[in-house]
């Protein structure tokens, strides 16, 4: 279990959640109550992306039409494909 905190922009507030290696962090911040918009939870929509602030993380297949190489290399990622590999900082 690694313990996530999320800094949500839009409400300029900070939430923590855990999460296993094996959850997304989209489905482990939905069972702790913490919000991240999404859509379709495959990748493809990106309403999702969030900022990896720190840690270490893997991130699944997702398209390059809404997480570009460029986002890839500055720690952007989709919540519904990232899974924690340490305690991470996620901006929302």
């Amino acid at each position: 279990m690694y313990r996530v905190t999320a800094h949500q922009s839009h409400a300029d507030q900070e939430a923590a959640f855990v999460c296993p290696e094996d959850q997304t962090l989209l489905d482990a911040a939905r069972s702790n109550g913490v919000s991240i918009p999404y859509a379709c939870k495959g990748g493809g929509c990106g309403l999702c992306k969030i900022l990896i602030e720190g840690g270490e993380y893997e991130r699944g297949a997702s398209s390059k039409a809404v997480l570009s190489d460029q986002e890839r290399e500055l720690h952007y990622s989709l919540a519904c494909k990232t899974y924690p590999r340490s305690h991470l900082k996620i901006r929302v």
